[in-house]
């Protein structure tokens, strides 16, 4: 767990400590929708002292057994919450974790909505998921107090003696806990619009927290569709900020692959680099444009355009003969119709006077047949092909169908591989007697 979150969120529990709860203050206004804070006031001056005897502690041991001797004692108190999340800062400072949280959730038995205690939990159970502890289970609880708190911010009243800034300030570095929390949830369970609508909060609240940039670059390029220009902006930025670490190369890998994957080439992904070194989050405007492969028309346009038929492999002249305009395919047919071929196929099935071989390696990936060749002479039993074998053989084009694509052969024959030479053997030597 990282100490400095866990920190303020403890440290804002503690704002009023010093302030005795007998001594009424003038309370400030509350903003428009926040409800008016309850003036807390303790009557009992035996409770009074138990109270402000354990809060005035300055050491964080003492502090917990006055706290918890006053709990016991006393309940019911007004001063109830207040105690448990000043005993939360006093748990944090003793390092003893187990003991935070378990105070944290006796505050929201009694407060439900408390602020301090839902983020606190909230960035505890992400952190436990992180270091795989039960992630699972970390992750939705932890986005349960992140929801409840982000629905409290909403009505939340500025504590007693708090500036207004500094309350806006605190409201949003909360804010940021419960957005991280829920938007990593989110992606957890392919939640991608939910996941980008919280990261993207707390990424524009902390630009610089790899732990919320990275997983937000994450829920643009993982979606359906991809968000290309918003995700290859994050993932650079996040490269930028794991400088130095271990996770630096992985990341840049990752982001590069995925550049040239939308993009289509490496051409600009140094340039991204640099402006996302400097600027946390996608100018007005930013885009990357996204490559689109050409068609199979054009790619058979381009391949005439290219090469010879002569100089096709078979692949390509399927390309061109399902695919391509009327004028390229009737050139690359016109090319090799009549004329006696030598090729390489896998047999898809065989009988005395027909085999039908897939040629292409995806049609042997998808186990189709795209050659029909008739046999000269009925193939003798001896020499039959096994189903799923690799065959050399020799046709004769004759016509073809476009699609699906099938190229029919005709004066079939096989042929055989001329077997490997044995390497020669030196005679033995001699030995002298």
């Amino acid at each position: 767990m990282k100490k400095s979150l866990v920190a303020f969120v403890v440290a804002f529990a503690s704002i009023a400590v010093a302030q005795a709860p007998a001594t009424p203050q003038s309370p400030s206004q509350p903003a428009p929708g926040q409800a008016a804070p309850q003036k807390k006031e303790i009557k009992d001056p035996a409770e009074y002292n138990a109270y402000v005897g354990a809060v005035q502690q300055s050491d964080p041991n003492a502090k917990i057994s006055g706290l918890e001797a006053f709990l016991t004692q006393y309940p019911n108190s007004v001063m109830k919450v207040d105690a448990l999340e000043v005993l939360m800062g006093a748990y944090q400072q003793t390092n003893n974790s187990a003991k935070m949280m378990d105070t944290a959730q006796r505050i929201l038995t009694a407060d439900p909505n408390n602020l301090r205690a839902l983020a606190l939990t909230a960035y505890s159970k992400r952190a436990a998921a992180e270091a795989n502890q039960n992630p699972q289970q970390n992750l939705a609880e932890g986005a349960q107090a992140a929801q409840k708190g982000l629905e409290a911010l909403k009505t939340a009243p500025k504590p007693e003696g708090v500036s207004d800034a500094d309350f806006e300030k605190q409201k949003a570095q909360m804010g940021n806990i419960f957005h991280g929390v829920a938007g990593i949830a989110a992606l957890q369970n392919k939640d991608y619009a939910n996941a980008q609508q919280h990261l993207r909060a707390a990424v524009e609240t902390e630009p610089n927290d790899l732990r919320n940039v990275y997983p937000l670059a994450l829920s643009y390029l993982t979606a359906t569709p991809v968000d290309g220009s918003n995700g290859l902006f994050f993932i650079a930025r996040a490269a930028n900020l794991a400088a130095g670490s271990a996770g630096q190369t992985q990341i840049q890998s990752y982001g590069l692959s995925q550049y040239k994957k939308f993009h289509g080439s490496d051409q600009g992904w140094t340039e991204l680099l640099a402006t996302t070194k400097t600027t946390p989050v996608p100018p007005a405007g930013f885009s990357i444009t996204q490559y689109v492969p050409p068609t199979p028309a054009q790619q058979a346009a381009e391949l005439v355009k290219t090469k010879s038929p002569k100089d096709m492999s078979f692949a390509e002249w399927e390309l061109v003969l399902s695919a391509g305009a009327p004028e390229d395919a009737e050139k690359v047919w016109s090319a090799i119709k009549g004329n006696p071929l030598q090729m390489e196929g896998q047999v898809m099935s065989v009988s005395p006077t027909e085999i039908q071989i897939a040629a292409s390696q995806d049609d042997i990936d998808a186990k189709r047949a795209d050659i029909v060749l008739t046999m000269t002479a009925a193939i003798p039993a001896k020499l039959m092909p096994k189903e799923g074998g690799t065959l050399d053989f020799e046709g004769t084009p004759t016509s073809y169908t476009p699609s699906p694509f099938v190229m029919n052969m005709e004066e079939g024959t096989l042929l055989t591989k001329a077997p490997a030479k044995a390497p020669a053997r030196k005679p033995p030597v001699r030995k002298k007697p």
